[in-house]
């Protein structure tokens, strides 16, 4: 897998062409501890290596095409923070043509870049590297005399990369569709706990439980377990708050399987029945799901099926009471921004937010939004949101936050909702909860 990917994106780079890619460093999480090591969502991509403080080079130029820099064996450190494959193992078992210590990086770089028509770097990175490779152009332009021409164009890799992990392949689309299985077992196991009394952080420590129980790395984000006005906060991640009875709890939790990220928003009532304002928002929101499921194919964009959810939504409010303008006005003038003010999709990957452009260039230069093509993964994700003091609204439905969220595939013919068997019918949800 890894191998077929370095090919393609080696196709792709052109004849005499150089990229570097610079994988994850440990971070500190305080004083003399880091924070659990996650790799690079591109170098992983590319290479499968799961270690820190390491270099990958592609080059179509005579010599290898895949060169590994990384940490060397050492004893002493390998008891302190485990295995490290060093420049054997990064041969052996990750398919380098050739291994070279990472402290050498920079003295063998004129080596690799001289001569190149193109260098492929992301700048920002490593300030280190990125000077050199100016300095070592410089250097070449002085000296072209000898032959030798400096690099023709410096480009960012990701512009290719990310096109690459945009469309996902068969096996890709199994792992995430594995990680749907993880964050369903984890969804129910949570759902059961939410009852009165309950802690927001009672539920969470179970989802990383099933997460990791099941093989999973654990959360791919800070899990959010939001009860009653905690669910109007979008990103809340305290978790540190009671359950009410006749509230709402609103899990958005996805595990992370081997480096792949699930993303899973369903909103369960505490105790197990939703009440009538409760219940009468949830339906607006699960209508509007469903809507963008349908509007969902091949050919569509993101946008349009974000207008179809948002007229559903719209509908629904002014049908609450919530709104009262007409429809169009509502959203010509954007004044459901207060209950629903995020998109209802985003591209899933090894990121959660995954890569890839929302909009393409079109023939006479203007940019349109990018039509769904099969093994594109997105979200679908609409929520409506009432602020726990928002005057404007009627008091029953004033600190309601509600999202469902799936994960979806597109097709040949349509799509795949890969979270299809996580409840969010009202029964079904309600019935989760009781444990039945």
């Amino acid at each position: 897998m890894f191998a077929a990917r370095r090919q393609q994106l080696l196709a792709a780079l052109g004849p005499n062409a150089v990229a570097i890619f610079v994988g994850g460093r440990l971070a500190t999480r305080s004083a003399d501890t880091e924070y659990p090591f996650r790799q690079d969502s591109d170098f992983w991509y590319l290479t499968g290596f799961d270690h820190p403080d390491a270099i990958a080079v592609l080059s179509t130029r005579p010599g290898p095409a895949f060169t590994l820099f990384v940490q060397p064996r050492d004893r002493a450190a390998e008891t302190w923070t485990g295995y490290r494959p060093g420049i054997e193992g990064a041969v052996a078992d990750y398919g380098a043509d050739e291994a070279h210590p990472r402290e050498s990086f920079l003295e063998k770089l004129p080596t690799l870049v001289r001569g190149a028509d193109r260098i492929y770097h992301t700048l920002g990175r490593e300030p280190a590297i990125d000077g050199r490779i100016v300095s070592l152009q410089d250097e070449i332009r002085r000296q072209s005399r000898g032959g030798v021409l400096p690099a023709q164009a410096l480009v960012d890799p990701r512009l290719l990369v990310h096109e690459m992990r945009l469309k996902k392949t068969p096996e890709e689309i199994a792992l995430m569709q594995h990680a749907a299985g993880i964050s369903l077992e984890a969804h129910q196991a949570a759902a059961r706990l939410a009852h009165p009394g309950r802690y927001e952080y009672e539920l969470e420590a179970e989802l990383a439980r099933s997460f990791r129980a099941r093989g999973g790395a654990g959360p791919a984000y800070g899990s959010i377990v939001g009860g009653g006005k905690n669910a109007t906060i979008l990103h809340y991640i305290r978790n540190d708050q009671p359950l009410v009875a006749g509230d709402l709890v609103l899990i958005d939790a996805g595990v992370e399987y081997q480096g792949y990220a699930s993303d899973v928003t369903r909103t369960y009532p505490v105790g197990g029945r939703f009440g009538g304002a409760a219940r009468d928002l949830y339906s607006v929101v699960l209508a509007a799901q469903l809507a963008a499921h349908d509007a969902s194919k091949p050919g569509a964009t993101l946008p349009e099926i974000h207008q179809t959810t948002l007229r559903v939504l719209v509908e629904g409010l002014r049908s609450l009471g919530i709104l009262s303008a007409s429809t169009d006005e509502i959203v010509s003038k954007e004044l459901y921004r207060p209950y629903y003010m995020h998109g209802t999709s985003h591209w899933l990957g090894l990121d959660v937010h995954d890569v890839g452009a929302y909009v393409v260039r079109a023939d006479d230069g203007t940019t349109k939004p990018r039509p769904l093509a099969p093994g594109m993964v997105y979200t679908i994700e609409p929520g409506l949101y009432v602020a726990a003091d928002d005057e404007k609204a009627p008091a029953a439905f004033r600190g309601i936050g509600i999202r469902i969220e799936d994960d979806v595939v597109v097709t040949e013919t349509g799509i795949l909702n890969l979270t299809r068997d996580i409840p969010k019918s009202i029964d079904a949800l309600e019935a989760w909860v009781q444990g039945t």
